[in-house]
């Protein structure tokens, strides 16, 4: 039986993604030390989405407590199966914004150090095996503050005589930049994937996601805005906009949407070191006061909101992924969730999670 190996198996993607793979026949072999609790406390555990993949695909799904940043465990899982894995989904990361700043040396070492671990591990023990790994658009640092952006009543938008008006390509320069030090991670190891593939000829691809979303996803205030701000308004919770008037802009994928993505290129494999924007581009993009007021009406319940001035170091105005290229050459993939979707399933499916706050 082939293999699919999956890091941050019990987070948002990397849960999905082992569903889905369990679901399709395959074996799947979870990574996941729940290190989202250590950057975001007991609102950050994932126990709660392991314990259900053990105990729904029981023989389809083996878990491994294990540190990406630990070679030798690592190359023992990879030297157990060698070459039946056939596909590594790589989501394992600090994945806030915010976080990295409070102990760089730890976010390096899990975002680039672990890549590194794992492209090593697929290199010695399953050549032939396809190689996905979650970056994010962090990697641009804040090169698109410096599009033409025009203020509109409740968001910015991109001038519309400018190529990026309907998305930012993977054309976008990654230099002379603000990254953030979560992005300066983060695309050391995209890098790092796309040299192993380009230089070592493994099967590697990066998806740069924009706001990954979904009803798993934990809900914490560094990381996962969707969700969180949902969760504030289902507890009474106060939620914090944080600069750019609130007129920010995001586009949100639904986490089963990452994962067609991710079976597309499975699937039929690109070229070796292929490098996609992965977001919900024009078909679902929201700004911040567009979220809260679409939180109140699917909610029946006021967002008590307050405003910072101060915005996030490096972050982005507007951001819009620009799928046109992923959707060239796998004609077959499309958005299919929109925000209001999105939000409404996460509304619906987390009434017993959050349920003892409201």
């Amino acid at each position: 039986m082939a293999v699919v190996i999956i890091t941050g198996a019990a987070g948002l993607i990397g849960s999905e993604a082992a569903t889905f793979y369990a679901e399709a026949g395959y074996h799947v072999v979870g990574i996941d030390n729940n290190m989202r609790q250590t950057f975001f406390g007991e609102e950050g555990s994932t126990l709660w989405n392991r314990s259900r993949l053990l105990s729904t695909y029981k023989h389809r799904y083996e878990h491994y407590d294990v540190d990406i940043r630990d070679r030798e465990e690592l190359d023992r899982i990879f030297s157990r199966y060698a070459s039946e894995i056939a596909l590594i989904v790589h989501t394992a990361a600090q994945p806030s914004h915010d976080w990295a700043a409070k102990d760089p040396l730890l976010d390096f070492t899990v975002n680039a150090n672990g890549t590194l671990h794992l492209l090593e591990a697929t290199r010695r023990f399953c050549p032939d095996a396809v190689f996905v790994f979650t970056s994010t658009n962090k990697v641009y640092g804040d090169a698109p503050n410096r599009l033409p952006l025009v203020e509109g009543e409740t968001r910015w938008e991109v001038e519309k005589t400018h190529p990026f008006h309907q998305g930012i390509s993977e054309e976008m320069s990654v230099d002379q930049s603000m990254h953030s030090l979560f992005g300066s991670s983060k695309l050391a190891a995209d890098i790092l994937v796309q040299e192993y593939g380009r230089y070592f000829g493994v099967r590697t691809v990066c998806f740069r996601g924009g706001v990954l979303s979904g009803s798993r996803q934990a809900g914490v205030p560094l990381h996962g805005f969707i969700n969180y701000l949902m969760k504030c308004a289902m507890t009474g919770t106060p939620y914090t906009i944080l600069g750019y008037k609130g007129k920010q802009v995001r586009d949100v994928i639904h986490a089963r949407d990452v994962i067609a993505a991710i079976h597309a290129v499975f699937s039929q494999p690109p070229a070796p070191g292929e490098v996609y924007n992965l977001g919900g581009g024009i078909f679902s993009n929201v700004s911040m006061l567009e979220a809260i007021l679409l939180t109140e009406k699917i909610t029946g319940r006021p967002v008590e909101h307050r405003y910072s001035e101060q915005h996030r170091a490096g972050d982005h105005i507007w951001y819009v992924s620009d799928v046109r290229k992923l959707m060239r050459d796998y004609p077959h993939w499309r958005i299919t969730y929109t925000i209001s979707m999105i939000m409404e399933e996460i509304y619906a499916e987390n009434q017993e999670r959050w349920s003892h706050a409201l």
